[in-house]
């Protein structure tokens, strides 16, 4: 019985994928996580020869869809897109997170990285970064700070934000970083703090503000936003970074083909284009393997959980 079902298995990954595969996106459809998500299965699932569908899953800063793709089947049918919040910063902000990111994920690969913004409404008085954290220190109009839910990027890159400068806004929470970014566009919240891949045609437009790129080097693609050091604040450097995981016991063979096909992908000269475009920071052959994604969740854990003093609840 044993050897027919181990044969059972074998055929089913040799044969991996007989059908379509569902990535979970943990956030609403046009933020950041979603945007690399379907630049980089669309042509995953050219290689696969199988459909690869984004299925955007919204809820506590991604930390909802985290804990879906964990009750999946572990037969590479379904995989998520994590991101520094889901697999880093929330075990920090949520006490009692359902999921473990080491033990309850098989790591795919990196699909890319991508610098951090300071952003603010377009009629927002501050000129600066400077000026900007002086006004909010001066209290004289209460700030509201826009982001994507509690242990999301937008959450956990604007709480460090808030932390080195001393400043205390009013926090509104939104169901992913595509509505926040609206309603920052909007002018219905002050500031956010968001990927370069999702700021990037809203600056282009001149509809949003940027004070600062939280990397150590300027953007190529935003020349004229210095960066976070340059604008004097050097504390804040924060480059998030958007990864694919399956749920755990995936079989290796289904985690090396789906590396594989992500692999082509970030070499796909047109999908680099479109990455590179947005401000993504493409890894290497050695960045993107599971390995190195296995030790870059863990030492994100780590960076993120001085945080855990300063759990705020959105409001």
């Amino acid at each position: 019985m044993g050897l027919i079902a181990f044969s059972t298995a074998a055929v089913a990954q040799s044969d991996y994928p007989a059908r379509s595969i569902t990535a979970i996106v943990p956030f609403a459809a046009g933020g950041p996580t979603d945007t690399v998500a379907r630049i980089v299965t669309t042509h995953m699932s050219s290689t696969l020869g199988q459909q690869i569908i984004i299925e955007n899953v919204v809820g506590s800063g991604g930390t909802t869809a985290a804990l879906r793709a964990t009750r999946a089947l572990p037969d590479g049918y379904t995989i998520i897109i994590g991101h520094m919040g889901t697999h880093g910063a929330a075990v920090a902000l949520y006490p009692n997170l359902a999921y473990n990111p080491i033990s309850d994920f098989e790591p795919i690969g990196m699909a890319a990285g991508m610098a951090v913004l300071i952003l603010a409404r377009k009629d927002l008085p501050a000129a600066s970064l400077a000026e900007f954290i002086a006004g909010a220190r001066s209290g004289a109009a209460p700030l509201n700070m826009a982001h994507a839910g509690l242990g999301s990027v937008s959450f956990a890159s604007c709480l460090l934000f808030n932390a080195v400068t001393d400043i205390h806004p009013l926090l509104t929470p939104f169901q992913g970083t595509g509505p926040a970014m609206n309603a920052l566009v909007a002018g219905r919240v002050d500031y956010m703090c968001d990927q370069i891949v999702s700021a990037v045609p809203r600056l282009q437009a001149g509809i949003v503000t940027a004070y600062a790129i939280g990397g150590e080097h300027r953007s190529p693609i935003l020349p004229d936003v210095p960066t976070a050091a340059e604008a004097g604040l050097p504390q804040f450097q924060v480059s998030a970074w958007n990864a694919l995981f399956a749920p755990k016991a995936t079989s290796p063979q289904i985690v090396a083909r789906l590396n594989a096909a992500l692999g082509k992908a970030l070499d796909n000269p047109a999908i680099r284009k479109q990455l590179l475009d947005l401000g993504g920071d493409i890894p290497d052959n050695d960045g993107r393997s599971p390995q190195a994604l296995a030790a870059l969740v863990r030492s994100e854990i780590d960076r993120w959980m001085p945080l855990k003093s300063a759990n705020v609840p959105p409001r």
